[in-house]
């Protein structure tokens, strides 16, 4: 299924995984943030790993 929605949680520790993995959706300053407008659907594999990856497993997606 396709991802609809990803949010980051508390926690992050502004590492990039989540940007190396998909810099389309993710962007790493002070902490990561979700980029908007982006059509998610569209890296649902790459938003996949990068919730998979996240040391801190902050990173949640629906389908």
């Amino acid at each position: 299924m396709a991802v609809t929605k990803v949010w980051i949680e508390e926690g992050c520790t502004a590492c990039g995984v989540c940007e190396d993995i998909c810099p389309e959706v993710f962007k790493v300053e002070d902490e990561a943030i979700v980029i908007e407008g982006v059509n998610y659907s569209d890296y649902t594999d790459e938003i996949k790993e990068a919730a998979e990856e996240c040391p801190v497993e902050v990173i949640k997606y629906s389908e």
